[in-house]
């Protein structure tokens, strides 16, 4: 709980490596995961490095992985993932896997070469098999005297036509069908109609060998007369992709190559099936493996892109790191450090020298599987600020319980929890769904956040007495109707129940838990349940943003900052208490004083809080709440109005004081001078250069008092009216409160009512055919758009609300050289 309440106790550390033992060292802190290195090259560019060439070799091996990886994919293998997690191998073994990836990618891309030199021989011989098939029965179709008459007239001229049959020529070949259209348009353009053109479909398609699409080709056969035709087509065709083959003239020829074609088509065919299981047999091999491979891989790829971080000392044997580790961590990174220079066979042990620094450290909460998704909340407004005060662990009790406070169903957070737990007992077998899709991923993420919001629907369900926009009669309701006749029942649509009849209503024996059924009946249910939840709404307000004002003075003991806490927290907290602490105190006092005898009695809220700072007060004392009511809110005002000047100037005049004192607290990014200081080094020795990306000086810029009264007065004006926005603003949880239940209910009489409202087996069947809508409705409008919504405007007021009160959200995120988070981030 401490180191989410607030960050781990994190130190600059300095790291000095032999150079044969940085590298497995490094794999040790990158199993470990707790070391965040800092860039001590930052100037130099990332192909001047010293690992540069390393770090490409790893990026060659990546490309080979890939172009395995896909390969296996488009071969429809299953990859094998055992779930292997391997050590980074040692540099020498780095070798072997590049010369294997090598080997891999060579023969694959020989096996890819091959197959598809095949597959286009295969695809020629297929389309010169259908070729021959198809020109047969046209050249059949010829020997008719007529057909043949009618393509002489078509292709010779008047003048040849009384003499000797000329001899025609011929080309024969193949072309995509969705081409063919176009291609007999262009013909009879080109060649002026003097071209004979047959054409059929191949029924069955054909594999394209380098895409391996499925293609439908048609076989075509040109008759025409002359060289200068045949130059003609030969053009066109090459124009329009289309591939000639030879076609013998005689039938005896045509047949005797069919033969020959048969047959190598066979030959070829053995030789595909044999090409084709080598390559699976060498992609189902590959496929074992390459999880791991990819793994090592990325391992290598990360220690040599770390080690560039890092400086050779003046020697060149040995490097140098810096890094933000956590103090509480120190002596597992110093087991990792020497088991990482056993490995190497150093004899030089790795030191580990804590430094001095005046740098914010970086931000680390140590969270799980349950309180990581409540901290990423958080963390989406902003990283705390080093060791300031964290919300999460709040977060995990009052975010769901806003949530519900809008959402309040016990039908509703019923199968919302049911899904949650679902999600959380399937947590393993769902992990791998989770990497596919990302709106999986989101829920998936935030299960334990979906499980609780549905608990604590459920309670405020039951608190609202709502299930499915139904109220349960669970314990009895405490109104009676003793003394009504069923005559009168009957005769009166309406019937109003008298409180302060002992027959109607018991005193003193209200409801056990939440509200009495009867409310569910009553014409006046929106009246009274809007006053309840508006004035529960303002009072759950007033008590959260009370206690971030409180955790404040955490922040301020914890800095050793009294200035702000007296000049800050006490005003702050006076104020809210004065006003709306004082509200919440009427509307309890209301509750408890004035009953069903004496309510005409009970003055309305809005107007006495107006009043109050009207100073205008009723003439009679019989109309006061209580004795002495008017001097205690005169009081409460005045109070409330001297602690602006004390927030507005106090801090300023105490600031102003110690500058001319000479005294006066250098802040660096939240934390006091001597906070920020981790560990305490001889004088003599230099201060660490700061991170990367981070200034190094202090904040000792000119005083200024005009400015710092400015900043004063900008943080109390936006206080002052900050508490009178958030107060208004935490009426939001009555709103969507009042919207969902009136959308359930809507939901209900115009859907389910309908079936329910019929009797016998006509009932049972229109009320099945109506329940799946129902069920839809329910699900997408009231669980998803109506949670979303809550969801969202929770979020807001633990952002906005909540969070203002204390935390500033300045810092920046622990991000520590992992190989789990590197697998993470890749997968």
């Amino acid at each position: 709980m401490g180191s989410l309440f607030r960050s781990e106790e994190m130190t600059l550390a300095q790291l000095f490596l032999q150079s044969e033992a940085a590298y497995a060292c490094v794999s040790e802190l990158g199993e470990l995961g707790l070391v965040q290195f800092r860039d001590l090259n930052p100037d130099v560019n990332a192909f001047q490095r010293k690992f540069v060439n390393e770090v490409r070799r790893c990026d060659e091996m990546e490309r080979k992985l890939r172009f395995l990886e896909k390969e296996i994919k488009k071969a429809g293998i299953p990859i094998v993932d055992t779930g292997e997690n391997p050590d980074a191998p040692p540099p020498r073994e780095m070798i072997d896997l590049e010369a294997t990836f090598e080997k891999l990618e060579n023969e694959m891309k020989e096996v890819n070469t091959n197959q598809e030199a095949l597959k286009r021989n295969f695809l020629e011989l297929t389309e010169l098999k259908h070729i021959l098939r198809k020109t047969q029965s046209f050249f059949e179709e010829m020997q008719d005297p007529a057909l043949a008459e009618e393509s002489h007239s078509l292709l010779l001229g008047d003048e040849e036509r009384g003499g000797q049959p000329m001899r025609l020529g011929f080309v024969a070949g193949v072309i995509n069908r969705e081409r063919l259209p176009m291609f007999e348009r262009m013909l009879w353009r080109a060649c002026r109609g003097n071209v004979f053109l047959r054409q059929t479909e191949i029924e069955t398609p054909l594999e394209d060998p380098v895409t391996g699409d499925q293609v439908h080709k048609c076989v075509f056969i040109i008759f025409f007369q002359g060289d200068q035709l045949k130059s003609r087509v030969k053009k066109i065709c090459e124009g329009f992709r289309a591939t000639l083959y030879p076609c013998p003239e005689t039938p005896a020829e045509r047949r005797e190559m069919a033969i020959g074609v048969m047959t190598r088509i066979e030959d070829l065919q053995t030789v595909l099936n044999q090409t084709q299981d080598h390559r699976h047999r060498v992609l189902v091999s590959a496929a074992k493996n390459i999880r791991v491979w990819f793994i090592k891989a990325r391992k290598i790829k990360a220690i040599y892109h770390t080690l560039n971080l890092f400086n050779l000392d003046v020697t060149q044997k040995c490097l140098i790191a810096e890094c933000w580790c956590p103090v509480a961590d120190l002596e597992r990174i110093q087991l990792a450090l020497r088991r990482g220079t056993e490995h190497s066979g150093s004899s030089v042990p790795s030191i580990l020298n804590r430094m001095t620094t005046k740098q914010s450290p970086p931000t680390y909460h140590k969270t799980n599987k349950f309180t990581s998704a409540f901290q990423a909340l958080v963390d989406s407004y902003g990283v705390a600020s080093y060791s300031e005060v964290n919300p999460g662990p709040f977060t995990i009790i009052t975010f769901p319980f806003l949530f519900a406070v809008m959402f309040g169903d016990a039908g509703h957070g019923l199968i919302m929890a049911l899904f949650g737990l679902w999600m959380v007992w399937r947590e393993k077998q769902l992990m791998n769904q989770r990497k596919d899709d990302g709106t999986w991923s989101i829920f998936f993420g935030g299960r334990y956040i979906i499980l609780l919001m549905g608990c604590f629907s459920i309670y405020t369900g039951f608190i609202y007495n709502d299930f499915f926009s139904k109220s349960l009669n669970i314990f009895g309701s405490s109104w009676h109707m003793a003394n009504i006749s069923d005559e009168e029942i009957k005769n009166n649509e309406m019937l109003e129940l008298d409180p302060n009849v002992t027959a109607i209503y018991t005193p003193g024996s209200p409801y056990p838990f939440g509200l009495d059924p009867i409310w569910n009946m009553a014409e006046n249910k929106i009246t009274f349940l809007n006053s309840f939840k508006m004035k529960m709404s303002v009072t759950l307000g007033v008590i959260q943003m009370t206690f971030g004002i409180c955790l404040s003075l955490s922040n301020y003991r914890f800095f050793k900052d009294p200035v702000s806490m007296f000049s800050v927290f006490i005003p702050q907290l006076l104020f809210l208490m004065c006003i709306f602490g004082y509200m919440v105190f009427i509307v309890f006092f209301k509750w408890i004083v004035y009953d069903a005898s004496i309510s005409y009695k009970a003055p309305s809220l809005l107007i006495t809080m107006i009043n109050m700072f009207l100073f205008k007060f009723p003439d009679s004392q019989d109309d006061y709440m209580y004795s002495g009511q008017k001097g205690f809110q005169i009081f409460l005002v005045l109070m409330a109005v001297a602690c602006v000047p004390c927030m507005l100037f106090i801090k300023p005049f105490f600031e102003w004081r110690a500058h001319k004192s000479g005294k006066r607290t250098v802040r660096v990014n939240g934390a006091t001078e001597d906070t920020a200081v981790i560990m305490d080094q001889d004088e003599g020795e230099m201060p660490p250069p700061p991170p990367e990306g981070v200034s190094g000086h202090k904040e000792e810029e000119e005083f200024d008092i005009g400015e710092l009264l400015i900043y004063q007065s900008i943080h109390t004006i936006e206080f002052c009216l900050g508490c009178i926005s958030h107060t208004a603003s935490y009426l939001r949880l009555w709103a969507l409160s009042l919207a969902h239940a009136q959308l359930s209910e809507v939901l209900w009489s115009m859907v389910l009512h309908i079936g329910l409202g019929f009797q016998g087996w006509v009932g049972a069947v229109v009320t099945t055919l109506v329940f799946p809508a129902f069920a839809v409705l329910t699900i997408a409008i009231l669980l998803v758009m109506e949670g979303l919504s809550a969801f969202l405007h929770a979020l807001r007021l633990h952002w906005v609300e909540f969070q203002s009160k204390f935390y500033k959200g300045e810092g920046h995120q622990f991000v520590p050289f992992s190989f789990e988070a590197l697998m993470e981030d890749h997968n």
